[in-house]
């Protein structure tokens, strides 16, 4: 599936080498000012080459809005945006053409299609997101009429949570031809209680998949996650005062729908399968070979990431506030 959402809905294309990645966005309210300056900040978050700790690939991916848009508002009809690619090295991936490389899809992608593209890993590649980030970009722009805003943090890196020592697990893994994992939190505050729906439209649920929809993405928390399992019920409930809530302990959502507290959210990152470092695996004839990866890639993908899971929380949001909106009318 390429398409997300039901009442904002957002449709994503491209491959990682190849000429554009883009997304399409159906169901924006009209009126809502938006230029290209409104989505780049989102992109250039998460575009690569601004770090020696991410990949050295340098694309600017700058946005452009082909339609949906007039005279600096959008007029409710579909948003096409595209970004042009300009820094592909697909000759690197030669070398790969017919091997599977190990913690990749492309072994799934090639047993599910029967052919996949080897550059960069075409469509299954993290380069994808930058349609979801742009359309976030457009999901917040929604939200901040409600007064609802999103960010994240990386909340640590190999176990490591202060700036300095995760930039030491980052280098190192680097320097020795591997790769990183960790947690990334994003934090959605100013969300008015009654979003979600009961039962299969659980907001928690549709967060959930959202999150999981993420390339690297192998586990998901809201509020307390999983150190809930070592908690009595009488640690783990939220009490209520004339004031609100005395905590929040379920990330700001119950029995599948928002409280009103900071809904929080995080995400367990896996290290880059792409590394240097020798591996085994199988090409495409059931040979055993040994691969290293070379190219440009990231040693860790939590920093990039961030935007990425801010933009899906805001897109399963403003598709709930419009869905409520329809209560309210």
């Amino acid at each position: 599936m390429n398409t997300f959402g039901r009442n904002l809905r957002i449709t994503s294309f491209g491959e990682s080498h190849g000429r554009a990645l883009g997304a399409v966005i159906d169901g924006c309210p009209a009126g809502i000012p938006l230029d290209e300056t409104d989505i780049q900040p989102l992109l250039d978050r998460r575009r690569p080459g601004t770090s020696p700790l991410t990949s050295a690939r340098k694309e600017a991916d700058r946005t452009e809005i082909l339609s949906g848009v007039f005279e600096g508002k959008t007029t409710g009809m579909p948003i096409a945006m595209i970004f042009r690619n300009t820094d592909m090295k697909s000759k690197d991936y030669e070398a790969l053409k017919e091997v599977f490389r190990p913690g990749h899809a492309d072994f799934t992608y090639q047993e599910k299609y029967g052919i996949r593209d080897h550059r960069g890993g075409g469509r299954s590649s993290g380069r994808e997101t930058v349609g979801r980030v742009a359309a976030g970009a457009i999901a917040m722009k929604i939200l901040a009429r409600a007064g609802i805003t999103v960010s994240g943090k990386i909340h640590s890196v190999h176990g490591k949570t202060s700036p300095k020592a995760i930039k030491n697990e980052i280098l190192v893994a680097q320097n020795n031809g591997d790769s990183v994992g960790g947690i990334a939190e994003i934090v959605a505050k100013g969300c008015p209680a009654g979003l979600g729906d009961p039962v299969f439209g659980k907001l928690d649920a549709l967060i959930a998949g959202a999150m999981m929809g993420i390339g690297a993405v192998k586990g998901v928390e809201i509020g307390d996650g999983f150190a809930v399992a070592q908690k009595y019920g009488s640690e783990n409930n939220d009490a209520m005062t004339k004031k609100g809530f005395a905590s929040n302990h379920a990330g700001g959502i119950l029995g599948g729908i928002s409280s009103g507290q900071e809904i929080v959210v995080r995400i367990a990152v896996k290290p880059t399968p792409s590394i240097e470092r020798t591996q085994q695996t199988r090409d495409i004839h059931g040979n055993v070979v040994e691969i290293s990866v070379k190219g440009r890639h990231d040693p860790c993908i939590v920093p990039r990431i961030i935007p990425v899971a801010e933009a899906m929380l805001a897109l399963v949001l403003a598709d709930c506030w419009l869905e409520q909106e329809k209560y309210r009318r």
